[in-house]
């Protein structure tokens, strides 16, 4: 039996009465479990009797791992029972008398009511982006820019081209002079191929060294295409005109993309703001964790294990800000998850099996594995996850579609 003795916000406090006939039969059990595996002497393996063993092991012990599994098997019961959706709890009180049922009360941080604001009066005032000419002639020598081809020349290597040298170790490689090292680029600039040249290798301080004997090889430049119909051609249009139209119409595209996840993050910045909301603070500090593990992995990419980093922000007087900066950032995120899912429950967006199954498929094509892979890299709750995440999503499109 379970009941709710209190409740205040995400606080509650529930009491579980087990009835004595299960605890009896849950100890024999557990001695039974026991017996199987401690040893005692004069006896084989799983075949001392029980009271041995309970002798043995000392009945205090026995009704402490009794306790733990009594809360361990009841606990969910009680909570499903009782309608909660704990997030954290911890057994602050509990009973367990000779021949009599077994008592605890937990303390529940349960899962926040969310209440969400008016919405649908959102002003959002995102601008939209102008496709201009200029743009479109920018995109336009980007793309002669990546088409571009190295060509040979025979004179003196400028700041944008490219030197082709051999080390003395005889090691062969290309050096972009626009990228290059200034004291690299210093001496390589002018020169020509056949030339030998000595480059400077600096240290930390950026003192030299030593030197290294270079010959020049070849000296290439980027040859770019001409901006006219056979480069158009190149790209699939008939015309350098409808080379620009379709640049204009992808430079559009990109565009509107832009201002609808503009949109999307405004939205969500209002919708998390004046959502109402009495969070349990072991949401925030589970949320805590996981950017603490993120940074910690883009830490550890540059080498730098996350200890240290914390430690060196103790050591500038920066880890209380950092700390609080932290914080702020878990509850945005917490409050920006609980209004999507929110959302999702009052607009109940439909998702038909055909569109679900092509989000799969668009998921493993963007994993670069097959659907079946990722069925079974997911399981069936990375699978669920995945699911209320898009429906959320959709949500989220559906609410702004309401705005327009």
């Amino acid at each position: 039996m379970a009941e709710i003795l209190e409740r205040s916000g995400y606080r509650v406090k529930v009491r579980v009465e087990v009835p004595k006939e299960k605890v009896e039969e849950r100890y024999q059990a557990l001695l039974r479990d026991v017996a199987k595996r401690v040893r005692i002497p004069g006896f084989r393996p799983g075949k001392a009797p029980l009271k041995v063993v309970e002798a043995r092991i000392g009945r205090e012990e026995l009704l402490s791992d009794l306790k733990e599994r009594l809360v361990e098997e009841t606990y969910p019961l009680a909570v499903q029972e009782l309608g909660l959706l704990p997030v954290a709890a911890r057994v602050v009180e509990e009973e367990l008398s000779e021949g009599e049922g077994f008592r605890y009360v937990a303390e529940v941080e349960n899962y926040p009511e969310v209440q969400l604001p008016d919405w649908r009066s959102f002003d959002l005032q995102v601008a939209q982006e102008e496709v201009t000419e200029e743009m479109v002639d920018k995109a336009l020598e980007e793309l002669r820019h990546r088409y571009a081809e190295l060509v040979p020349v025979d004179r003196e290597a400028q700041e944008k081209d490219h030197v082709f040298v051999r080390t003395e170790e005889g090691s062969e490689f290309p050096i972009d002079l626009s990228k290059a090292l200034p004291h690299v680029r210093e001496a390589l600039l002018g020169k020509r191929a056949g030339e030998v040249v000595m480059v400077p290798v600096l240290n930390e301080k950026g003192e030299k060294v030593r030197e290294v004997r270079t010959e020049i090889l070849e000296v290439k430049t980027l040859e770019l295409p001409k901006l006219d119909d056979e480069f158009a051609k190149t790209l699939e249009a008939e015309s350098l005109e409808e080379l620009r139209e379709k640049v204009r119409q992808s430079l559009k595209r990109q565009a509107e993309a832009r201002y609808q996840e503009a949109r999307e993050r405004a939205f969500l910045e209002k919708l998390a703001e004046g959502l109402e909301a009495e969070i349990p603070p072991s949401m925030l500090e589970a949320e805590e964790r996981h950017l603490l593990e993120h940074l910690a992995e883009d830490l550890a990419r540059q080498g730098i294990p996350l200890e240290a980093y914390l430690k060196a922000l103790e050591e500038k007087g920066e880890f209380e800000k950092f700390r609080e900066e932290l914080r702020q950032e878990a509850l945005k995120r917490v409050k920006r998850s609980l209004a999507k899912e929110r959302l999702a429950e009052e607009l109940k967006p439909e998702v038909s099996e055909e569109e679900w199954q092509a989000y799969l498929q668009a998921v493993a094509r963007s994993y670069g594995i097959s659907l079946q892979e990722l069925r079974r890299e997911f399981g069936e709750r990375g699978l669920a996850r995945l699911r209320a995440a898009y429906i959320q999503d959709k949500a989220v499109k559906e609410a702004l579609a309401k705005l327009l």
